[in-house]
């Protein structure tokens, strides 16, 4: 189980401070996302990690939700997420995952017919492949922050 902290990201926002976490929903390409990550994870974002040239420590996780987007009911200028379409994830393990800059990624495309997960494919937007580096490719263009985009908002 991923448990830890809500990562500030650009967008549509709605925090939740009374139990110390935030929501934070972004609408892009077409989707809503929600990015979470773990206490690890928390903690290298807190100490400057990104920003400073050092390597997330081993034990940091990150995962994003996708949900199609849909408009609140009741706040029609609202952005809301709807359909669950798949959760992706970041393990960092510089062992694991050597020849993948330490990180090992993967997608879980949600099945509505059945209720289930299941492992993202070649055909799939975009492709994945079934090796823990699906994510590689794409976030090689922020090597310089450990191959991670997301950016810890401001609290």
């Amino acid at each position: 189980m991923l448990v830890g902290d809500v990562l500030g990201v650009a967008g549509y926002r709605a925090d939740r401070e009374a139990d110390g976490t935030g929501s934070e929903f972004v609408l892009t390409h077409e989707v809503v996302a929600v990015i979470l990550g773990n206490p690890v994870m928390i903690d290298a974002y807190r100490a400057g990690i990104l920003g400073n040239g050092k390597p997330v420590p081993d034990g940091a996780k990150m995962a994003k939700v996708h949900w199609a987007p849909k408009k609140n009911e009741f706040f029609p200028d609202a952005t809301v997420p709807g359909r669950l379409l798949n959760v992706d994830f970041m393990v960092k393990d510089s062992k694991r995952f050597a020849d993948s800059g330490g990180w090992g990624w993967a997608v879980f495309d949600y099945d509505a017919a059945s209720d289930t997960f299941k492992p993202g494919t070649l055909t799939g937007t975009p492709p994945q492949e079934n090796d823990a580096k699906c994510g590689f490719a794409c976030h090689t263009r922020a090597k310089t922050r450990d191959y991670v985009f997301t950016d810890y908002g401001q609290r």
